[in-house]
């Protein structure tokens, strides 16, 4: 299998490609920049000699081509809109999922959401009903994504209009050794991506004693 990550020299597409990676799943990183994405790339293989998983890197067009059927959205929220606008044609056949949270600029403690309810809805409302927009992903800090000698230490929330996709996706996502949750349609994303900045709070708060905290669901203890 081989996925895109659109954003993949970012801080959590790099972490989501090396994890992806060391699972034996191929990840193609975009970027604007095909160059600084390949030099990414050959620097995060370098990271898992033993990994199956290969790690290649181009423009956003040519890594969405790559994808086989998966192209993860990691980019700014500032980018969101416009690097789906330069996609879409490409996207047909395929699932986008969605990472992306709208943070208020200048204080990430905070969403900005957009007029849709969230940047999931967003997404899905951009590229039309054809195109299956799953969101997930959003709760994870990329250094956890990045310390591969730790597992990662949350559960993941999935939401999209379409059941099937979002089937597909939670797959996908249990390949990196977690548990991922249906968490209903698109709406569902107003919820998820507003816990993102309380765990940015909580995470930089000087009385909690510990940093780049997850969610997880807690079954009963009975």
């Amino acid at each position: 299998m081989t996925i895109a990550i659109l954003g993949g020299t970012g801080p959590q597409g790099k972490g989501l490609a090396l994890r992806f990676a060391a699972a034996g799943v191929d990840v193609v990183l975009g970027s604007r920049d095909a160059e600084r994405a390949a030099e990414i790339a050959t620097e995060l293989n370098q990271l898992i000699p033993g990994a199956t998983g290969i790690i290649s890197g181009t423009d956003n067009e040519g890594a969405v081509a790559a994808a086989e059927r998966m192209v993860i959205l990691a980019v700014p929220y500032a980018a969101h809109n416009a690097t789906l606008e330069a996609i879409r044609n490409q996207l047909s056949g395929k699932i986008l999922v969605d990472i992306v949270v709208p943070l208020k600029q200048g204080d990430p403690k905070l969403v900005d959401m957009p007029p849709e309810g969230s940047a999931t809805e967003a997404a899905q409302a951009l590229l039309g009903d054809e195109i299956p927009v799953i969101g997930a992903l959003h709760n994870v800090s990329a250094t956890t994504l990045s310390q591969l000698d730790h597992s990662i230490n949350c559960d993941i929330l999935v939401c999209g209009n379409d059941l099937a996709a979002r089937e597909e996706v939670i797959e996908l996502i249990e390949k990196l050794d977690v548990k991922a949750y249906n968490a209903g349609p698109a709406q569902s994303a107003r919820c998820i991506e507003a816990i993102t900045p309380i765990l940015i709070r909580i995470n930089i708060s000087k009385k909690v004693p510990f940093t780049h905290a997850g969610i997880r669901i807690a079954p009963p203890d009975h």
